[in-house]
């Protein structure tokens, strides 16, 4: 691999990479840091690459660093830190009930099983297709499907009990 087709590589799944990172931890930078090291290890291992399995590669690198890191760190999922309210002014009632129901949401999201949590956030947040979540997670379609059944079902229960 040429350090050119190394950077279109790069210009064409960094993104996707730290994203699916950013879902599985809740923290930018860390997803970040993963990412580049997915490549990193990518250029490492360059020559043994068959170029058809590149992506499910990548994400399965960064998988296992994701892993790795998490058994060292234990890092708490974070999502909701830095989201903002974007648009008009909200009245202070308004207000007050969005940071309840952000609230909510966060702590859902927190308490959800990791695997669920990250198919629901690729699909909703990413607006990635369940095929696309398939080969990134290195499950079956229908896995994806049971996840995301059971992401909204945990979801209605808890925003419910908050509410």
């Amino acid at each position: 691999m040429t350090q050119q087709e190394f950077k279109q590589l790069f210009d064409k799944y960094f993104a996707q990479v730290r994203n699916y990172l950013f879902f599985r931890s809740g923290n930018t930078e860390l997803a970040t840091d993963l990412a580049q090291e997915t490549f990193i290890k990518i250029w490492e291992k360059q020559e043994s690459i068959q170029a058809a399995k590149i992506k499910g590669l990548l994400f399965k690198i960064a998988n296992d660093l994701f892993i790795s890191n998490y058994r060292k760190e234990q890092r708490s999922f974070n999502f909701f830190n830095s989201y903002q309210v974007k648009g008009e002014a909200l009245s202070p009632e308004d207000e007050m009930m969005f940071e309840q129901l952000k609230n909510s949401y966060a702590k859902a999201l927190e308490q959800m099983p990791e695997k669920q949590r990250t198919v629901f956030l690729m699909s909703r947040v990413e607006n990635l297709k369940y095929t696309e979540i398939a080969v990134m997670n290195g499950i079956s379609i229908k896995a994806v499907e049971k996840r995301m059944k059971k992401a909204l079902e945990f979801l209605k229960v808890n925003l419910k009990a908050n509410a």
